[in-house]
């Protein structure tokens, strides 16, 4: 057989012709889908709407763990805080932490960035009106405002030289602020008395985002240096130790050292809490994965039902064009000519399904990115899997009305059309 021949049933056919029929084929579908324009529409459909559905499942997938990562960052996923947490109701036997515990760990953990105590005290304050109300103080170092990732809103935090020279002065929280001053630009030099002690509000803030019930931080709270707060409360216990670790990574470890420094500093039999965002981190992750599974396999359920569709789209339109395969056949068509055909046509409504709703998946987020200030991420690539995905249900489903076209009689076709 000469070089660049292939050869078809018995027939020796030069590869330039194969090219041509192939081109043909083509062609056939394309006048075939433009034929019958609103039947090959709503075929098309079902991936339009699957193709869609996936892209955007994607793009929400991505956005929330964005989000999420965002939030968990924004609070300190390399938090990590001690406490104290023995059930005794001796109080001779408590065994508090103390600042020395910190000063400890600072030492013997490397892997601890920064840290901060926390003193708790409570006193009333004065609002508008003349009504009192009890307010919480946390008495904190200047460390603390990093380890917490606290955003100020006004004003500025108290600095070391602050802290050393037991400056009374305050930050107070956004909530403090509205209530009491009206306003966190009108807090900033105001007087507030603590202890009967007159304290300057040097600032406001609040937390970052919402620590997912877990803060020491209440709605009416002041920060007051814990210098200033340990001579008010004349005690060198602290309710809560916060530490910053230099790498989220190895948090777990970090948390582990750390108890153990704090357990050789007290007495055997006495228990400290140690805690931090990992379990928390871990659990929303598994639930975004979670969400994202469930999603995707409604997506896959919208392609799978358009695929079906296909396929009886593709059965109904073999048995409207019996005549059309019978003349095809007569004049030479082979079995692999008829089940291209056919499988090129089913093909073309689902890539043509999915170029629509890959415009639309695809569109949603950049037409948010382009009116609004949220930053949705575009998941190009899932577009790219969503076509692949729907050029795979269109050969799985049309491959079976194109073989059963394939397998048709031309004699039989042409009586039947006949009659």
């Amino acid at each position: 057989m000469p070089q660049g021949t292939l050869r078809s049933g018995a027939f020796v056919i030069p590869s330039k012709q194969r090219r041509i029929v192939f081109r043909d084929i083509w062609a056939f579908a394309v006048q075939s889908f433009r034929a019958d324009r609103v039947r090959a529409t709503m075929t098309a459909l079902g991936m339009v709407i699957g193709t869609a559905a996936l892209i955007l499942v994607v793009t929400i997938a991505l956005t929330g763990k964005e989000f999420l990562l965002t939030q968990i960052s924004n609070v300190g996923a390399n938090l990590i805080w001690a406490e104290y947490s023995s059930q005794s109701n001796v109080a001779a036997l408590s065994d508090y932490l103390t600042e020395d515990d910190l000063l400890a760990v600072q030492r013997q953990v490397p892997s601890v960035k920064e840290g901060s105590p926390v003193l708790n005290l409570h006193d009333r304050i004065t609002g508008p009106g003349g009504k009192e109300r009890y307010i919480l103080i946390l008495g904190v170092s200047p460390e603390y405002v990093n380890v917490r990732r606290l955003r100020i809103l006004s004003g500025v935090f108290f600095s070391q030289q602050d802290s050393q020279d037991f400056n009374k002065v305050a930050l107070v929280t956004e909530t403090f602020a509205q209530h009491q001053y009206g306003g966190i630009e009108s807090a900033v030099g105001k007087e507030i008395k603590i202890a009967g002690l007159p304290f300057t509000v040097i600032g406001t803030f609040r937390e970052g985002v919402d620590t997912f019930g877990r803060s020491e931080i209440q709605d009416d709270t002041i920060l007051i240096p814990y210098s200033v707060a340990r001579r008010l409360s004349g005690k060198r216990e602290v309710n809560q130790i916060y530490f910053s670790a230099t790498d989220s990574n190895g948090v777990p470890q970090t948390t582990q050292e750390i108890l153990k420094v704090i357990q050789s500093r007290h007495r055997p039999q006495s228990k400290y809490e140690m805690g931090n965002l990992t379990d928390v981190l871990t659990v929303a992750q598994k639930t975004a994965d979670t969400l994202t599974l469930v999603l995707a396999l409604f997506a896959t359920v919208t392609l799978l039902v358009g695929g079906v569709g296909i396929m009886n789209i593709m059965f109904a339109t073999v048995s409207s064009r019996l005549a059309e395969i019978g003349i095809r056949k007569a004049v030479g068509a082979t079995r692999q000519d008829i089940t291209l055909q056919f499988l090129t046509e089913a093909v073309l409504i689902s890539v043509t399904g999915a170029a629509v709703g890959t415009l639309i998946g695809l569109g949603l987020p950049f037409s948010v990115r382009f009116f609004t200030d949220y930053q949705f991420p575009i998941p190009v690539l899932s577009a790219f899997i969503a076509i692949l995905a729907c050029c795979a249900v269109g050969i799985g489903f049309g491959t079976l009305p194109a073989k059963r076209a394939a397998a048709l009689d031309a004699v039989e076709c042409l009586r039947h059309e006949g009659t």
